[in-house]
């Protein structure tokens, strides 16, 4: 099948063939259709296989025949749950649109508002936004949304999550009521299809791999280890391995700047990226370790969904996620599109539960190797967590509505508090 079979036009073709696609995914295959055709539309595919153009495609064509945005409005709202997944999508829409008369912007925390305020007040085609950062240029009478003909929830399991609902709802509860809207993402429960089927009008489900599954193109293995002797050994793989780009995964922001700063005492550049970093901070190591001038990059979870590098050969899970599901998004940023990856977990024997959880999750037993000089020492215990460790996944501040605060509450006793915590 040819992207030109799914009714996509000359131009989008062009720039499609620009990008050097000549077939399209799965996912692709059924969802633009079902999106051309004007349906509400709930899509479930593993991370790597081309949901951003499921979506893009579909949503540019449509806009390209219709009025354009008057001053302050926008036409279609792309919104995601992190700042780099936000920035991801608007560059996926600027080069699909290339050959196209269709203005589009991202918005998102950690920069001035000022300049994204001015690029509104002449109107937007497509607007990419996080939800932080949408409610206070709404509460700034910055956009409007009277003209909106589309809405799409990216990672829609992560936006609907408790953490999220309140901002979505209210952003939903803004715009008009016939609207098309579409959500995509890698996992779905079957109590978050629930909530999101409340927000859309009759959808088509649109699922091509089993919910929840990792790709097959990536090599997955995991290594016993003393907690105490994780960042040695990670030294010892980089340089017996002679990786030269590796993305690495830490539960807390505290824990990604220690590693950093023991990687490079070990002579290996890198680099975090977490919540609590600048906007210019975190664009300067993703850009660094794109270039190589970084070989490694620490990460919490806000970066396991907003990090698209083709071919990164190697995803080390440094410590195991206390959410299941962001296993599958984190080795997801290897094996994309095809391409051949590998993921290692280091696991102490503190993580018991949460090596049992993906196991069950995946429906896969692992197999603990044990590298010779690493041997762990301790015996297995319950996990433990201490709360002053986590900080906060959203990657917007909280907005501030009619000068009070957004309401979020702490939930530091629940278990979907720790869904926030990254």
């Amino acid at each position: 099948m040819s992207f030109s079979s799914l009714g996509l036009c000359t131009a989008l073709l062009k720039a499609i063939s620009e990008q050097g696609y000549t077939t399209p995914s799965p996912i692709q295959q059924k969802a633009i259709p079902a999106i051309l055709d004007l349906n509400d539309v709930m899509a479930v595919a593993q991370t790597g296989t081309g949901k951003t153009a499921g979506f893009t495609l579909p949503v540019i064509q449509r806009l390209s025949g219709g009025s354009k945005a008057q001053e302050n409005h926008v036409r279609a709202l792309i919104i995601a749950p992190t700042r780099e997944l936000a920035a991801q999508v608007a560059k996926s829409v600027e080069n699909y649109s290339s050959h196209m008369n269709l203005s589009s912007a991202a918005v998102f925390g950690g920069v001035r508002i000022e300049p994204q305020i001015a690029a509104l007040q002449t109107g937007l085609d497509i607007l990419v936004a996080t939800p932080g950062r949408l409610i206070d240029l709404y509460n700034q009478n910055a956009i409007n949304f009277a003209q909106l003909e589309v809405l799409v929830l990216d990672e829609a399991d992560r936006m609907l999550d408790l953490g999220f609902i309140e901002d979505i709802t209210h952003i939903a509860s803004l715009l008009p009521k016939k609207r098309q809207t579409l959500m995509f993402s890698a996992t779905f429960s079957e109590e978050i299809k629930t909530l999101a089927s409340g927000m859309l009008n009759n959808p088509q489900l649109v699922e091509v791999t089993a919910v929840n599954s990792t790709v097959d193109t990536i090599r997955q293995k995991v290594y016993s280890v003393d907690k105490a002797r994780k960042s040695e050994m990670l030294v010892h793989l980089i340089k017996t391995n002679n990786w030269r780009q590796i993305l690495v995964f830490s539960r807390t922001k505290k824990g990604a700047d220690e590693l950093v700063s023991q990687l490079e005492h070990a002579n290996i550049p890198a680099a975090s990226i977490h919540a609590n970093r600048t906007q210019h901070a975190r664009t300067h190591a993703l850009e660094g370790f794109k270039s190589g001038k970084i070989k490694v990059l620490v990460a919490t979870d806000i970066a396991s969904r907003g990090i698209d590098i083709d071919q990164l050969p190697c995803v080390i899970n440094y410590d195991l996620p206390d959410i299941a599901e962001d296993y599958v998004h984190r080795i997801g940023r290897t094996g994309r599109a095809g391409t051949k990856g590998l993921a290692i977990s280091l696991v102490s024997t503190s993580e018991a539960k949460q090596l049992l959880a993906i196991e069950r999750m995946i429906n896969r037993t692992f197999s603990q190797e044990v590298i010779p000089g690493f041997a762990p020492t301790k015996k297995a215990t319950v996990a433990k967590y201490d709360d002053d460790e986590y900080g906060n996944f959203e990657a917007d501040p909280a907005p501030r509505r009619n000068g009070k605060s957004s309401g979020r509450k702490s939930r530091s006793n629940t278990t979907s508090s720790r869904k926030r915590r990254k």
